[in-house]
């Protein structure tokens, strides 16, 4: 029998920054699962900024969202009816289900969730994609070392929370740049930062005084995960030798300040005589990382000696505007919508 299903669809492709034109909620039905196939019934969905590259029609690394498709997201989900060996009507699993309030999915595209962990919720966060790629940035594509300078920026963000804080734990010197003095305070009350700056108390010359000062030795290594101005106030504090993991640069995302960047001789002048090393990486390049990752940050979590910040909004149909304000950095940590009852 078919399953009724709420979902958001692509109702037309954004012109800067997204609005709520863009999206449109829909009624649809589901189809019984196959074989291979699990029904499940979203409870916790993700909205994060790589979402608004898939929103427009320009090539990229990943296939865009086709103008009357359900917008991309990962989900926290409850199995209602599996057909597929390994999975059990009751289970907890985390896949790609979209905007939607239910799926269809194949069993190899989800992975089951131990609610005994930690909340679940935490598998679309600091155990999740963001934690992931936190984990891969900073060790894989940064070699961070110990009493090394690193400055992450987002840095109270669900990817930057995460990275500043294995930073510290490896000994390292950890500089946030956030957006608020309430987010640099909990930077540097919770999540033990060195320093923590603010973005919005000046303009990019400012920033990079600042970083300079609470940098005196220099800046090793640069998470980023915003672009614009940031990026900006960093390049000069670069030491010689010293690496950018390329996260993210969510400050353009909308074609927002790109007037305003540092123009492309100012920055290859500095990689080419400060010998920088700077590497771009997609997290889903770096799965084999998944074990290591997860042997690390989990008993960490479970102790507490990880911390992280969850920002919920209620309803499958208030995702667009806690997107749109996700983009402008209204969230706190991990953007989350509450989708639908817990299990059980």
């Amino acid at each position: 029998m078919p399953t009724p299903c709420s979902r958001i669809v692509l109702a037309s492709r954004p012109q800067g920054e997204p609005v709520p034109e863009n999206f449109r909620l829909e009624q649809a039905s589901l189809p019984d699962p196959g074989p291979g196939e699990v029904l499940v019934r979203t409870i916790w969905l993700s909205l994060d900024p790589y979402m608004r590259g898939r929103m427009d029609a320009a090539k990229s690394y990943a296939a865009p969202v086709p103008l009357g498709g359900t917008m991309e997201g990962g989900a926290v989900a409850e199995v209602l009816v599996s057909n597929a060996d390994g999975i059990a009507a009751g289970d907890i699993v985390v896949g790609r289900i979209g905007w939607a309030s239910h799926g269809v999915v194949r069993h190899d595209e989800l992975r089951k969730v131990d609610p005994n962990i930690a909340p679940i919720s935490t598998a679309l966060g600091v155990l999740g994609m963001p934690g992931l790629t936190a984990w891969v940035g900073l060790n894989e594509i940064g070699t961070a070392t110990a009493d090394e300078t690193v400055v992450i920026s987002a840095a109270t963000g669900a990817v930057g929370g995460l990275a500043g804080q294995l930073a510290r734990a490896r000994g390292m010197r950890v500089i946030g740049v956030a957006g608020g003095a309430d987010k640099c305070a909990y930077a540097l009350q919770e999540l033990g930062f060195d320093a923590c700056l603010d973005h919005r108390a000046g303009d990019a010359r400012a920033l990079g005084q600042e970083i300079r000062a609470a940098a005196p030795d220099g800046v090793d290594l640069y998470f980023e995960n915003t672009g614009g101005k940031t990026l900006q106030a960093v390049l000069p504090a670069m030491n010689d030798f010293g690496r950018i993991s390329v996260c993210g640069m969510i400050a353009w995302y909308s074609g927002q300040g790109i007037d305003a960047a540092p123009p492309l001789p100012f920055a290859w002048r500095l990689i080419l005589t400060r010998r920088l090393r700077v590497q771009g990486f997609i997290v889903t390049d770096h799965t084999a990382c998944s074990g290591a990752f997860m042997r690390e940050v989990v008993p960490m979590v479970a102790r507490g000696t990880i911390k992280f910040r969850e920002t919920v909004t209620d309803g499958l149909e208030n995702a667009p505007q806690a997107f749109m304000g996700l983009l402008k950095g209204a969230n706190f940590g991990k953007q989350l919508v509450r989708v639908g009852a817990d299990a059980g």
